[in-house]
């Protein structure tokens, strides 16, 4: 998969991406730049749970009043007395 995704950006006109990990193919990382990937093994994948590390949870009515952020009020539209006859 490395292999491949290296020669397909190559062949977009990128240069060849950095690549670490390679020799042990647990947890291989392409930075081409503007753009990273990871490839891991299942296991590995399994092992670091990233979709439950990045997710967010739900906030639950215990967490809702202590965890939200303050709404921002609206900037009113002021109306200039200048020229009112005032």
């Amino acid at each position: 998969m490395t292999q491949h995704l290296v020669e397909r950006l190559k062949a977009a006109g990128l240069e060849t991406p950095h690549v670490e990990g390679l020799p042990q193919a647990d947890w291989v990382l392409l930075d081409a730049g503007d753009a990273v990937v990871h490839l891991f093994r299942p296991e590995v994948r399994n092992f670091y749970n990233l979709e439950k590390l990045w997710s967010v949870a739900a906030p639950t009515p215990e967490t809702a009043d202590s965890t939200a952020a303050p709404t921002p009020r609206r900037r009113t539209k002021r109306t200039s007395s200048v020229g009112a006859g005032i």
